[in-house]
């Protein structure tokens, strides 16, 4: 479970970006999904075609990321290969580090889950801090993916939505810990090219201190309980789709599967919360953002061609990475 929850955060710390979730997008009908249970695929797969911004003659090269994948795909990675390698620069998506007594822990959101703060505030259950409808909703899902657990029954919502997602995933062969990052650092090593990661690193002072406030305060965060819901409800069978549609580098069939993204209910809930606010932290989404915009902009000042990560909704949704480039005056064109 350690293993699935490391990538339900990595997927949250996405999350921590503007345009990373299209909330105002209505899920796909299920008409387009249709009523048989989609096959994952597996084996070696192509992935999507590469997005390209380019100013002048100077290119910037971007994979959209997408999760979750089809667990035994193997990526089969040639053109992103040659592309970084004929690359000055790699650009990896932006995150965030906080220091904590000495080491650093990729995330806002692994503070509380290393850190023992994950369990409701006065020892209350889920049934007593969840309304009773959506509470029967996560009964139905919780028996269909977890079965008996009574430890999870004392989470946060937040924290069993993540577990339950994170097991959902799993059963339904696709996986949250993808290569995908993995294979573009070593392509970059292999060929020397400078690997460039927009990260903004924050200090915890007095992490104990901070972590005892957490335990005791009140987190807004059941509207990130009730997309999870929805999203378990309505979007298994989708997600299938749209992991085969990566796979496959099937652009056509992942912009016809939008869908609302819990993920950024999530990411606010963690952000708004007061102990995360006064500490400075409130506003990492619009700093990563800008973060991230300035590595690209200064690549495309300098380099011939660089090749860069960026999460596929941000490259096809209308306040995304891409859509801020466009805005900018940079020449956008899809993969074919």
């Amino acid at each position: 479970m350690r293993m699935l929850l490391c990538g339900v955060i990595a997927a949250l710390l996405c999350a921590v970006s503007p345009g990373f979730a299209d909330e105002a997008t209505p899920p796909a009908p299920a008409n387009a999904i249709g009523t048989l249970e989609t096959i994952v695929v597996s084996g070696e797969q192509p992935g999507p075609g590469l997005w390209k911004v380019s100013k002048g003659e100077h290119v910037l090269w971007i994979l959209g990321t997408l999760n979750p994948l089809p667990e035994k795909m193997t990526w089969t990675a040639t053109e992103i290969e040659a592309t970084i390698a004929a690359s000055q620069q790699v650009i990896m998506g932006p995150s965030a580090s906080f220091n904590v007594k000495g080491g650093m822990l990729r995330g806002v959101f692994l503070l509380p889950s290393l850190m023992g703060a994950r369990n409701n505030p006065g020892k209350e259950n889920l049934v007593d801090v969840v309304p009773a409808d959506l509470y029967a909703r996560w009964s139905v899902l919780k028996d269909k993916y977890i079965g008996k657990d009574n430890g999870i029954e004392k989470r946060r919502p937040i924290f069993a939505a993540q577990e339950l997602y994170a097991e959902a995933i799993r059963r339904s062969g696709l996986t949250l810990d993808t290569d995908v990052g993995k294979a573009v650092r070593k392509a970059a090593k292999r060929s020397k090219v400078e690997l460039v990661e927009p990260r903004i690193e924050l200090r915890i002072e007095k992490p104990g201190a901070a972590v005892k406030e957490f335990k005791k305060s009140a987190l807004d965060d059941l509207d990130c309980f009730a997309k999870t819901m929805s999203r378990l409800e309505t979007d298994i069978e989708a997600m299938k789709l749209r992991a085969n549609a990566w796979a496959q580098g099937d652009i056509e069939a992942l912009q016809a599967l939008p869908y609302t993204d819990q993920m950024q209910a999530c990411a606010d809930a963690m952000l708004k919360a007061s102990v995360i606010e006064e500490r400075g932290l409130g506003d990492l989404q619009e700093r990563l953002a800008t973060l991230w915009l300035a590595a690209a902009q200064e690549a495309l000042d300098n380099n011939a061609s660089t090749f860069a990560l960026l999460p596929v909704r941000h490259l096809l949704s209308n306040d995304g990475m891409l859509a801020r480039l466009r805005a900018r005056g940079y020449s956008i064109e899809a993969p074919e």
